[in-house]
């Protein structure tokens, strides 16, 4: 029985504690929060488990075999460290870390200790996310040409970071998921209106596989969307998160090229065949993530959205920040 702690009972901390309690081979042992009114919504959703407002009476506890980390990134290092240090495997809400060096740390620990660490890529686990996989993994796409995600709402403004590192972690997660090819270049703008940080921004990254994908990432939007479009030389595909049914859709559509001699003789060919809606499981991702998490602490198993893929991330918003910065610099990865 793996015993699991949660720091953290603000707005994602209530979600992963209740994914948590009742898992097989989990026990939900105690939830940490500063905040006495989270501690009072936590004894009434958790009657049966210890509250407190002390992290280290998770951190050290010899009776915990896990901690889970749902707090602002600034405050990930640390709390992850030291559960690393006290013998616990670490489950971190994403963004995995606010530097690249700190990430990198914190992999070198779990790995000198023998300990699991997994960051809360969620969409990962979502059944939209697994089909598109399998698509194309089977090839159906064809090769990629583009990924293209619009991820805007009005609100929720954070305080301590920018929409990029708010927003931006779930495609960042994603693609690296899903393309194969490693990121060379980002290219980020964004602007600030409200507080001190952008709250509206758009993201370029170039693949070494000719593969290009931008991301739209706002608080500023009066409708909230969540669209994404994947472009490839068989068939293209949308994503509609938003959607009841049918939130993937594969249309046989693309364009054809032949060439003759000269440019002049270039033949482009319009290709519109059907459209499809495959069937998407419907489980909820993170009931599936946290179980996953107990398996592989169970089965001394690296999970693939461990630390290594946490880096990555963090490595493209790093480099985002400082093009960013830069109004716009090309900033290598």
């Amino acid at each position: 029985m793996i015993r699991v702690g949660i720091i953290g009972y603000g707005y994602w901390g209530p979600r992963v504690a209740r994914n948590f309690h009742g898992l097989n081979g989990c026990e939900l042992s105690v939830i940490c929060d500063r905040s006495v009114q989270s501690l009072g919504r936590a004894k009434h959703a958790f009657p049966g488990v210890s509250v407190t407002c002390d992290p280290n009476e998770v951190l050290c506890s010899p009776d915990i075999d896990a901690v889970a980390v749902i707090t602002p990134v600034w405050t990930h290092f640390e709390l992850a460290k030291t559960a690393l240090q006290n013998g616990k495997h670490v489950f971190v809400e994403k963004p995995f870390t606010s530097t690249v060096a700190q990430a990198e740390e914190l992999i070198d620990l779990a790995a000198s200790k023998h300990l699991q660490i997994m960051v809360d890529h969620t969409f990962l686990f979502t059944g939209a996310v697994n089909k598109i996989r399998q698509l194309i993994d089977a090839g159906t796409l064809g090769g990629l040409y583009y990924y293209d995600s619009t991820r805007v709402n009005l609100g929720l403004f954070q305080h301590d970071v920018n929409v990029l590192w708010d927003l931006a972690p779930h495609d960042l997660s994603i693609m690296d998921h899903l393309i194969s090819a490693k990121p060379d270049v980002v290219i980020a703008t964004g602007q600030k209106h409200l507080n001190c940080h952008e709250d509206v921004a758009y993201l370029t990254i170039y693949f070494e596989n000719s593969v290009i994908a931008h991301i739209n990432v706002n608080w500023l939007s009066p409708v909230k969307i969540r669209t994404t479009l994947l472009g490839g030389e068989k068939k293209m595909l949308v994503w509609n998160d938003l959607e009841a049914d049918e939130k993937v859709k594969i249309y046989d559509k693309g364009v054809d090229i032949k060439s003759g001699e000269g440019v002049y003789d270039l033949l482009v060919s319009y290709r519109s065949g059907d459209m499809w809606a495959p069937k998407i499981e419907q489980t909820e991702a993170l009931s599936a993530e946290a179980q996953y998490f107990i398996d592989c602490i169970e089965q001394q198993q690296t999970p693939f959205n461990d630390g290594q893929s946490g880096l990555r991330v963090v490595k493209l918003l790093a480099a985002a920040e400082e093009s960013l910065k830069c109004r716009g610099r090309a900033v290598s990865v």
